[in-house]
C-alpha cells in the first residue's frame, strides 16, 4: 500500500501539546531547510514503486528520506540515527513531525527494506534534491557546472582483511550452519577443532613461525575440503541459499595466490582487490567510486559506485552524463589527472584537461582552474570521514551504489546546512560578528566577508 500521508500526526487529537513550530527557533539551518526541500517529489518518484490498495501502509516518504539525509550528513548508522531522532526537535520537524515524540517512529530494519525496494537508481533522486535545493537558492548556478573535476577513489567494504587461514575457516562455519538448517547430518563439523587450529595459525604467524603457520592453513583448507565433500554426498540437489554457498565455498578452495577474480569475503564475494600503491595501504577491498565535483564551489554534481576495477579514463564519459542528467547542464571543461589519458577525444562536448602541465606554459588565468583539479581529493577525505563513505555496510553491488550516493548526499546537505547558518550566526552574535568585520579591515567590503565567512563554515 502506498505511504502513508505525512501530516498522518495530525489526526491523533493531540489538541492540548504544543507544536513543533511553536518551540523551535525559525531561523536555525534544520529549520530552513526543511521548509527549503520539495519533499512532495519524493511521494511522486516513489509512489509507482507501492501497490494501491494491498499490503499495511508504507512509513511516511519524509521520514524515510528525511533520516537518510541526517544519517549520512552526521555519519550515524540506521540504529543511532533513529534513535537520535528522539533526543532532537529539529531532526523530527526536518523529518516532518509536527509535534514532539516519545516513541521511537520507525524501526532500524525499515530503513534497509525501503533501500532494497527503491534500489540505486531511485535513491539517485535524493541527490538530485540537493542539486535543485541549492539551484533555488542560487548557490549552484550553470557557471558552476561550466568547469568540474573529475576523480575516483576506493569504497572499501566491511570486511576483515583476507587472509587464506581466515577465508577457509569462516567459509567452513557457514557451510556447517547453512546444512544444520537444512538438516544434514554431517560426518564431522569440525567446529572445535577448527577453531583451535585457527588459532594457532594466527599466533604462529604473528611470532614469524611461516613453516608451522603453512601446515595449519594447510588443515583449515582440508577441513573446507572434507565438509564440502561431505554436504555434496548428502544432499545432491541442495535449495534456498546453500547452493549459493557451496559455490563461494569451492572457488575459495580452487583460488590461488595468481589467479584473478578470486573471492577474499565469504559474506560479500563481489569485492574486489584494488591496488592505489599507497605506502600505508598498498591494497583496498572494495569498489571504485567515481565522483564529479565543481571547481568553484566544491559541489557533488555526480557520484556512482563501479565493479569490475575500470580503467578511469572509461568512467569519465559516464560520469559526465549523470552531470548532465542531475543538473540539467553539460560540463564543457573537465579537470582529471593522468589516469584519464587517451579519453579525451571519446568526449564531443566537454574539453578534458589532464594534470601535469607547467605553470610558466599558460596564462594565471588558466592556471588556477588546473590548481583547483587537487581540490577533490579533500572532498574524498570528507565524504570518508564524516559521510560513511570509508567503510561500506550495505550488501551487495546495489549496496555499494546506494552508500556511495547518499555519501554525496550528506556531502551536499552539510554545504546547504553552512549556506543557511551564516544569517543564523549573524542573528545570533550580530554585534560581536559587525566588530570582527571592522577589526579585519575596513577595506574589504562585507559582501566579500560574507563569502570568506560562508567558506570558514
Amino acid at each position: 500500500m502506498r505511504p502513508k500521508d505525512i501530516n498522518f500526526e495530525e489526526s491523533h487529537g493531540d489538541l492540548f501539546r504544543a507544536s513543533l513550530e511553536q518551540i523551535l527557533n525559525r531561523t536555525h539551518p534544520l529549520y530552513v531547510m526543511a521548509n527549503k526541500i520539495d519533499w512532495e517529489r519524493f511521494d511522486k518518484s516513489f509512489g509507482a514503486l507501492f501497490a494501491q490498495n494491498q499490503g499495511r501502509p508504507g512509513l511516511p516518504t519524509r521520514l524515510v528520506v528525511g533520516l537518510h539525509y541526517l544519517k549520512h550528513a552526521y555519519n550515524e548508522s540506521d540504529e543511532s540515527v533513529v534513535a537520535r531522532l528522539l533526543e532532537n526537535p529539529y531532526w523530527q520537524y526536518f523529518c516532518g513531525f509536527k509535534q514532539f515524540q516519545h516513541e521511537l517512529p520507525i524501526d532500524p530494519s525499515s530503513l534497509t527494506r525501503w533501500r532494497k525496494r527503491l534500489g540505486p537508481d531511485k535513491i539517485e533522486e535524493l541527490l538530485s534534491a540537493t542539486i535543485d535545493t541549492a539551484k533555488e537558492e542560487k548557490l549552484l548556478t550553470q557557471k558552476h557546472v561550466e568547469r568540474v573535476n573529475v576523480d575516483t577513489t576506493v569504497q572499501e567494504k566491511a570486511i576483515a582483511f583476507p587472509t587464506d587461514a581466515r577465508l577457509y575457516h569462516k567459509a567452513r562455519r557457514v557451510l556447517v550452519k547453512a546444512a544444520k538448517k537444512m538438516h544434514i547430518d554431517l560426518r564431522q563439523s569440525y567446529e572445535r577443532n577448527g577453531k583451535k587450529v585457527f588459532l594457532k595459525q594466527g599466533r604462529y604467524a604473528s611470532a614469524g613461525q611461516h613453516n608451522r603457520a603453512k601446515k595449519e592453513t594447510k588443515k583449515l583448507k582440508t577441513m573446507l575440503g572434507r565438509v564440502i565433500r561431505d554436504i555434496l554426498r548428502k544432499c545432491s540437489k541442495p535449495e534456498g541459499r546453500l547452493p549459493k554457498l557451496l559455490q563461494i565455498a569451492q572457488d575459495i578452495f580452487d583460488q590461488k595466490r595468481n589467479d584473478k577474480d578470486k573471492v577474499y569475503s565469504v559474506h560479500a564475494p563481489e569485492v574486489e582487490c584494488i591496488a592505489k600503491g599507497k605506502v600505508h595501504k598498498k591494497y583496498e577491498f572494495g569498489c571504485k567510486v567515481s565522483m564529479v565535483s565543481s571547481s568553484k564551489d566544491n559541489w557533488i554534481l555526480a557520484i556512482d559506485a563501479l565493479h569490475g576495477n575500470p580503467f578511469d579514463g572509461h568512467t569519465l564519459k559516464d560520469a559526465l552524463q549523470q552531470v548532465k542528467q542531475i543538473t540539467g547542464w553539460q560540463p564543457l571543461h573537465a579537470y582529471c589527472d593522468k589516469g584519464y589519458r587517451g579519453v579525451a577525444k571519446d568526449i564531443p562536448d566537454t574539453e578534458v584537461h589532464l594534470s601535469g602541465k607547467k605553470k610558466n606554459s599558460m596564462k594565471a588565468s588558466l592556471w588556477k582552474w588546473y590548481a583547483r583539479r587537487s581540490a577533490i581529493e579533500p572532498i574524498f577525505g570528507h565524504l570518508k570521514s564524516d559521510n560513511r563513505l570509508e567503510r561500506n555496510h550495505l550488501q551487495g553491488k546495489d549496496g555499494d551504489r546506494m552508500n556511495a550516493i547518499l555519501s554525496g548526499c550528506g556531502f551536499n546537505l552539510r554545504k546547504l546546512l553552512r549556506a543557511f547558518f551564516l544569517p543564523f550566526f549573524r542573528r545570533l552574535f550580530g554585534r560581536y560578528f559587525d566588530l570582527l568585520a571592522r577589526f579585519i579591515g575596513e577595506n574589504m567590503s562585507e559582501t566579500n566577508f560574507d563569502m570568506m565567512s560562508a567558506r570558514a563554515f
